[in-house]
């Protein structure tokens, strides 16, 4: 009995170790030294073409970037019927939702000095120019409610700051144009992406899904967007393909997350499976505190597992690093997209084998909270999540359907 005592004595001393508030190491609060230029970014990158003047002046002011875009251009593509995991049906789908959130550009809204679309003119004006009658705090609270009632999985508010704008525009009409924040707020807008459907990637269901997501999340901000002018105030949206700012920044200060070794949004509940968009606004608006979380940086300084399961090597092992952009764990976008480009997809690999992404439900609920709560618990909960769902997890099956 006295070694029955002894042994159930040690395993309640080791559970009331593993879940007493034990912070553990603190990190420093990660702000940008230096802003970003969209025209650096791979996407602004992929859409200038050779014979161009925006793409001589480009690689005459980045001539190292060069050889390394040629590499990504050799490749067939995103959504190439020749890409590796061309699907007829799932690439079409997801083409037509990058298609369809162009459809909200017009409705964007003022954009300052890039003048981009117009104020939106249509139904409920008759509002227009009450907005200073309205609280802080319950138009705060309508706008993140209603936001979640359209879809969203999360919403928060933060005071824009410089460092999460672009110092110039990179795309389209918006190519080589000084980004200007007129709007004191932003609002941003989470939605998750279907877990099993993430867990295919990078087969062609993940890009389906992302696709989806980025479309639906850019229906609520242009929605939200609407609702705010009808009330008096301007706004403006920043949705795929059309942003003014660094959405994983603007979220995590809003209270959203934190970023994490794959330079993505890690939310409390699902991890990286999620997509954001954002809403600028001169409304007023009540700020939510912001998402920095010691936890989420300690634990993917332990657990690396997109590092070793990224199929181009582009997520690095090491800890964070000092860069231009601040301090943060800094990809190799260039491998990454070079990646995208032969897939045909947007991959997603990262996201399918991050433990935070695991399917909300009591258990992993449970292990999310223990991960917050305790240092121990969260090396532990590294060595566990490999033994149960392997160092290196398997694709997830694409569904019959999607072919």
């Amino acid at each position: 009995m006295t070694i029955l005592y002894i042994i159930l004595s040690v395993i309640i001393a080791i559970l009331l170790l593993l879940f007493l508030p034990l912070k553990g190491k603190k990190y420093e609060l990660a702000v940008p030294e230096q802003h970003i230029d969209e025209r650096d970014t791979m996407f602004s990158r992929n859409e200038i073409k050779p014979g161009e003047k925006r793409f001589d002046e480009y690689y005459g002011m980045r001539p190292e970037n060069r050889s390394r875009d040629d590499a990504f251009r050799l490749r067939p593509g995103l959504l190439s019927s020749d890409a590796a995991y061309y699907k007829r049906y799932a690439f079409a789908s997801a083409g037509a939702s990058f298609e369809a959130v162009e459809a909200f550009f017009p409705l964007r809204g003022k954009a300052g000095s890039m003048g981009q679309g117009a104020e939106n003119e249509g139904h409920g004006a008759w509002s227009r120019g009450q907005g200073n009658r309205d609280s802080a705090n319950e138009l705060s609270i309508f706008l993140k409610e209603w936001g979640k009632k359209m879809g969203a999985h999360s919403v928060g508010i933060t005071e824009m700051r410089d460092y999460h704008f672009y110092t110039y525009g990179g795309r389209r009409e918006r190519y080589a144009k000084e980004v200007i924040n007129n709007y004191k707020f932003g609002i941003a807008i989470t939605v998750e992406m279907d877990h099993e459907l993430t867990l295919t990637g990078p087969q062609a269901p993940a890009v389906m899904e992302s696709a989806r997501q980025y479309l639906n999340s850019g229906m609520i901000a242009t929605q939200l967007a609407l609702t705010i002018r009808n009330l008096g105030y301007e706004a403006k949206t920043h949705i795929d393909a059309n942003y003014d700012l660094v959405c994983p920044l603007v979220a995590r200060d809003a209270g959203l997350g934190e970023i994490g070794r794959m330079g993505l949004l890690m939310t409390p509940g699902l991890g990286p499976r999620v997509r954001i968009a954002v809403v600028t606004t001169d409304a007023p608006l009540k700020t939510d505190k912001t998402g920095y979380d010691n936890t989420v940086i300690d634990f993917c300084s332990l657990c690396k597992k997109c590092a070793r399961n990224c199929p181009s090597s582009g997520i690095p092992y090491g800890e964070r690093e000092n860069h231009p952009g601040g301090l943060r764990w800094k990809i190799n976008q260039e491998s990454c997209y070079t990646f995208w480009c032969q897939a045909g997809t947007d991959c997603a690999r990262c996201m399918a084998v991050c433990p935070y992404s695991h399917k909300s439900n009591i258990f992993h609920n449970l292990i999310r909270w223990g991960i917050r709560n305790n240092f121990i618990f969260r090396r532990l909960a590294v060595k566990l999540d490999d033994l149960f769902y392997g160092a290196k997890p398997k694709q997830g099956r694409e569904p019959y359907w999607a072919g």
